[in-house]
């Protein structure tokens, strides 16, 4: 009897590569990269697929690979299963059979962190790293695999899609370095950008609005937790771009999103705090992910039950973190605005602090520092409220606020004092000595011990090259050269620095030097030919003067008090710091060090990178309007040209300058210096009206009201300046002055002497003023009387310097008038008669009055177009002035 056959069993012959259900841009770009590596491999989704790939652009690329679905797969074939961006069983759907099948052998590439719960590998590959594809680029470029533009497109879209568009916290250097590879191999950016960033249809705008309604915050254990709570019929894919969306609109630190779809409830968790790991949450509920952004699917719970979970999960995973009600000093020393300067003064002194809060009803207005204070009691100021110098720029936290947040006031805000609030009251304070005593064993800033942090420190050479002229940056490195000779630390400041990061032209360089400026720049000119010094002694600064017209300020780092208000700054040799505290506004306060060792490196000691970037202009101190008032003027002056805003708090110490009449003592040269320069400015009306605001053009003159009429006039004044500049012209033009006789045009001509005498303007320019405004009145109201011919116009506007031409073109009504100026200033001006002294004497005549009444005829023909040729010319003189006319009369 024959024995039954057995049936062989199948070979195992496959590769197959998958990775998790619901599989987005990350997971699908490793699978097509994984084939690369696995060339006879099958790619298989272990289930649903988001719908951003179900694009036909995705769907025709994947066209060429071998994907089969999950149910036409043999299972008995596969000999090896390929796991790209997952480790976990649960996360493969069917698949996950094949993990336990010990002939099936496993290799994993994953940026996800090491869970217990992975599954074990005879290969792996895991980095951190923002996404699987970033790894998987890596290995396609040390193979030196080539991709298609389509190929290295998709595997840019994964990149993109899992680091945010380079936004995540999770991003690293590598995203970018495999971003930057798949460009080279043809990755169109324009695709990505439509598929990435894309408008949301209505039901993604209905989702996005329900998460926002629905949102609820939850206080665990310190931190604060966003919950939101959703519900639809069916499944949309959108929605962790739309919880990132949410995330990013209310700027929250935590959010957890549930919602109900196709009768599962979907987690999407994102997190900005180390004390919050998501990716651990997601997992305890079937899910996984990273510490900042995870995901789940549950099936057996509904949304009140998931939601009891969770907040169960939360207090397990959050760990209780002290607050600033456990850091804070009581009872609170404090004092009212009205209280003075004096007695804040007798205060800390008493208490021996450095600081204190000031507070009406438990309710905090600002703080006032012993620094403050001494300056104020230097300056006389003894009996003026505290409310006037205090920095109101305080932030008070609730007793229950983190450690995180107390570090953020303190360090990232520069809060010297920190009022706890408990319920509306104020309930303690928080010192820096208070913050460093809890940080001593792990300090996240260990210099919190000093009175000021370390400045921040960024390298920007490569801003630098983008932005500075070859030779400029050539002659930097040799001053940092020189510097490193002489054991100086040299930096290049002020507004050339400002301009760098605004990316505005600026080669007006001012340099800092940490020793001898005078000897530096004598060092440096020596030996070069074509290079010289200029020195001025008192205030120990040079001029390093080129051939080429370039100049080079080189000044010693110095420190300047006030021994009055509205003084000349005494100067004394300092540090780079406070050489840059003396300054006017943080903007200003901005250095790069070019010394060979650190050439390139920022020094940002006062948050001016952070002011540039919030467009703000901000005072260093709260004397600052007190110690020199005419930095109001150039406050306005960055204001309107860089299109920036006065801070709340510096625009609340200019209005108390005006107040307290800081500006009385100022002399009339600088307070001329300053307008001028506002007058020079291109948004100058602009600057006029902020002045306004502040009451300041009173400093002038009263009756300089800015009212409509005023303002309509100077924006005329500014269009003939326009025109001026576009017209090439070949005068030279203060444009100062233009602007100045626009403003002052109210006056009368004895106002006009007041402004000019408290201005200090020199004799010369207040008789010039004087004499030219009165002929441009008076040229401007016969212009206005109807048509002028040629010669005419010559004649008024001849005497004129161009300011003041310009002046009568915005004033005059009659568009004759305007032309009349345009006119004279293009053409009439350059007409001169053909003939000449010498001409007229060869013809006969002998020198003397009726030569300039000969050539004044003859210009005046030219003019008119009488006469437009020399013979003409000789014609009309031997016409009207008759030699024999001449004879009789000698």
């Amino acid at each position: 009897m024959r024995s039954k056959e057995q049936s062989p069993q199948p070979v195992r012959d496959l590769d197959v590569i998958t990775t998790h259900v619901n599989a987005d841009f990350d997971a699908l770009a490793s699978m097509l990269a994984a084939a690369k590596l696995y060339p006879d491999a099958w790619l298989v989704f272990p289930g649903a697929q988001e719908r951003n790939l179900r694009n036909f652009f995705v769907e025709s690329t994947c066209y060429f690979y071998n994907f089969v679905k999950v149910k036409n797969l043999p299972f008995e074939r596969v000999r090896r299963m390929i796991l790209v961006d997952t480790r976990q069983k649960d996360r493969l759907g069917p698949l996950a059979e094949l993990v336990d099948n010990p002939e099936v052998d496993l290799h994993a590439y994953d940026h996800h962190p090491d869970t217990p719960e992975d599954v074990k590998t005879s290969y792996q590959l895991v980095e951190a790293v923002g996404a699987t594809v970033t790894v998987m680029t890596g290995l396609l470029r040390d193979k030196g695999v080539e991709l298609g533009e389509d190929e290295a497109t998709l595997l840019a879209l994964g990149i993109y899609e899992d680091t945010g568009s380079f936004t995540f916290v999770s991003t690293t250097p590598r995203d970018f370095e495999a971003a930057g590879w798949l460009v080279s191999q043809g990755a169109n950016l324009a695709v990505v950008s439509s598929l990435i960033t894309r408008e949301m249809n209505a039901e993604e705008v209905g989702l996005l609005n329900d998460l926002i309604n629905s949102a609820s915050r939850v206080l665990v254990n310190g931190v604060e937790v966003v919950i939101s709570e959703v519900s639809r019929e069916q499944y949309m894919p959108e929605l962790a771009v739309l919880v990132h969306k949410f995330m990013d609109m209310d700027n929250l630190n935590v959010l957890l999103a549930l919602a109900r779809m196709e009768e599962r409830i979907y987690l999407v968790a994102r997190s900005r705090l180390p004390e919050v790991d998501v990716g651990a949450i997601a997992k305890a509920l079937g899910g996984g992910g990273h510490p900042t952004a995870a995901s789940a699917t549950v099936r057996e719970l509904n949304l009140p039950e998931i939601r009891e979970k969770l907040m169960a999960l939360l207090s397990q995973h959050i760990n209780p973190r002290r607050t600033a009600g456990d850091l804070m000093t009581r009872p609170v020393i404090s004092l009212e605005p009205q209280a003075t300067i004096g007695q804040a003064h007798e205060m800390l002194a008493r208490y021996s602090i450095n600081v204190l809060p000031v507070a009406r009803d438990e309710q905090v207005k600002g703080i006032i520092s012993r620094q403050t204070v001494e300056k104020a009691m230097l300056h006389g100021l003894g009996g003026q409220p505290v409310s006037e110098y205090m920095d109101q720029r305080v932030q008070p936290l609730e007793a229950a606020a983190s450690l995180s947040e107390v570090e953020d006031a303190v360090v990232e805000h520069r809060q010297r004092l920190v009022p706890v609030m408990d319920q509306g009251r104020l309930v303690g304070v928080i010192t820096r000595t208070d913050l460093l005593n809890i940080l001593i064993d792990a300090p996240r800033l260990p210099e919190l011990g000093h009175e000021e942090r370390p400045p921040r420190q960024k390298n920007v050479l490569s801003l630098m090259r983008e932005r500075l002229p070859r030779d400029i940056l050539n002659i930097l490195a040799e001053l940092g050269r020189l510097a490193d000779e002489l054991d100086y630390g040299v930096y290049l400041v002020g507004g050339s620095v400002r301009d760098l990061f605004l990316r505005r032209p600026n080669l007006d360089l001012d340099v800092v030097v940490e020793g001898e400026g005078i000897l530096f720049a004598r060092a440096f000119a020596q030996g070069r030919p074509g290079v010289r010094v200029r020195v001025h002694k008192k205030f120990n600064t040079a001029k390093i003067i080129f051939d080429n017209g370039q100049v080079i300020d080189v000044a010693t780092a110095r420190l300047e008090y006030y021994q009055a208000p509205a003084a000349l700054p005494v100067v004394e040799t300092s540090s780079i710091k406070l050489d840059l505290y003396r300054r006017d506004f943080t903007i200003n306060t901005l250095a790069i060090r070019i010394n060979a060792r650190s050439f390139g490196t920022l020094y940002d000691f006062f948050d001016g990178t952070r002011d540039l970037k919030e467009k703000a202009v901000r005072v260093l101190h709260n004397l600052s309007f007190v110690e020199d008032p005419t930095r109001v003027f150039r406050a306005v002056r960055f204001e309107q040209r860089f299109g920036f805003r006065i801070g709340k708090l510096t625009e609340g110490l200019i209005k108390n300058a005006v107040k307290i009449d800081a500006f009385r003592r100022l002399t009339g040269k600088r307070l001329f210096s300053e307008l001028a320069q506002v007058l020079e400015e291109e948004r100058a009306v602009d600057c006029l009206n902020r002045l306004k605001d502040f009451k300041l053009l009173a400093l002038f003159h009263p009756k300089l009201k800015l009212e409509t009429k005023d303002l309509m006039l100077l924006e005329r004044v500014q269009e003939s300046l326009s025109w001026f500049n576009l017209s090439f012209l070949d005068q030279p033009l203060r444009h100062w002055l233009v602007m100045f006789l626009g403003l002052t045009d109210p006056l009368n001509q004895q106002e006009m002497e007041t402004v000019a005498s408290r201005l200090s303007l020199a004799p010369k320019l207040k008789e010039e003023i004087r004499e030219m405004r009165a002929l441009a009145l008076a040229g401007l109201n016969r212009l206005q009387r109807g048509h002028t011919p040629p010669s005419v116009i010559y004649s008024l506007l001849r005497p004129l310097k161009a300011e003041y031409q310009l002046y009568i073109m915005a004033k005059a009504a009659m568009l004759s008038a305007k032309k009349a100026v345009s006119q004279h200033l293009t053409t009439l001006r350059k007409v001169r008669p053909s003939l000449s002294g010498e001409d007229i004497k060869a013809m006969g005549y002998q020198p003397g009055p009726l030569f300039k009444i000969i050539l004044d005829r003859l210009q005046a023909a030219r003019l008119d177009g009488e006469v437009s040729t020399r013979e003409q010319e000789i014609g009309l003189v031997r016409k009207e002035f008759p030699l024999v006319l001449e004879e009789s009369a000698r």
